[in-house]
């Protein structure tokens, strides 16, 4: 099939590599698992049949129709055709069955839609994501590398990340220009249960990183003052990306009263 370029398709088609994720995700009978872009079902199909059904979302009408054609007489697939990043989780989830969140992520929506899904954190039990290496090296960076960033801050805030594995290109068809990596993402109820104002939290983390290469009292000088700084445990010397988690958690929770 000719893949649409703009929606950043590419088809994973290594066995070995498809048997791996399967493996990882672990999926059973009677768990509420959704993938985000199945596409022709290389996961899909493999999860289906283990866990008898599932839910699926995919922007693309062509590859929907093939692959509710693909995954016939596998398993109950029910297939949500639309923008993952405007998608309600609410309306699949139930109090009983926590969501599994699996999927192949675009590399053109990737941050976004990891912000997007921060907001259903509640309903969901684990995530399992393909991701471009170098975003599951930002997510999973500690302070003091320039990989670490808003997105390590926001994440790490939230859920507790392992990286499990790497994905070369030449793995999908049509191969992708870098390494992909197979992550895990599950849910920390005790540290983001810290954060008091997650609005606050989340703009003073982005005003931070968006003057990077100042100290952070100059990139927060509108924010907070250097007293503040200093009682949230904060060197006002330091840069943006040598601040742990727990700090910014500390100096919001302080602004937050």
């Amino acid at each position: 099939m000719k893949l649409n370029k703009r929606l950043g398709q590419h088809l994973l088609t290594d066995e070995s590599t498809i048997s791996a994720i399967t493996q990882a995700i672990a999926p059973a009978p009677e768990q509420n698992i959704c993938e985000i872009g199945p596409g022709l079902g290389a996961i899909t199909r493999p999860v289906l049949k283990a866990a008898g059904a599932m839910h699926a979302i995919e922007i693309d009408q062509t590859l929907s129709e093939e692959l509710l054609k693909l995954c016939r007489g596998i398993g109950q697939l029910t297939l949500h055709q639309g923008d993952v990043l405007e998608f309600d989780f609410h309306c699949i989830s139930e109090a009983d069955r926590p969501i599994r969140l699996i999927g192949n992520l675009p590399y053109n929506i990737s941050t976004p839609l990891l912000f997007h899904l921060l907001q259903f954190s509640e309903i969901i039990s684990d995530m399992h994501f393909m991701l471009q290496k170098e975003v599951a090296e930002r997510i999973t960076a500690v302070p003091n590398i320039s990989a670490y960033s808003r997105l390590s801050v926001i994440m790490q805030s939230s859920y507790k990340v392992e990286s499990l594995f790497d994905i070369a290109p030449h793995l999908f068809s049509p191969p992708p220009k870098v390494t992909s990596c197979f992550i895990r993402m599950l849910p920390d109820p005790v540290t983001s249960a810290k954060i008091r104002d997650r609005t606050l939290f989340s703009q003073l983390v982005k005003t931070a990183f968006q003057q990077r290469r100042k100290t952070i009292k100059n990139s927060l000088a509108k924010e907070v003052t250097e007293k503040e700084l200093q009682q949230a445990d904060i060197d006002p010397r330091r840069r943006p990306q040598e601040i742990p988690v727990q700090q910014y958690i500390n100096l919001a929770n302080l602004l937050s009263g």
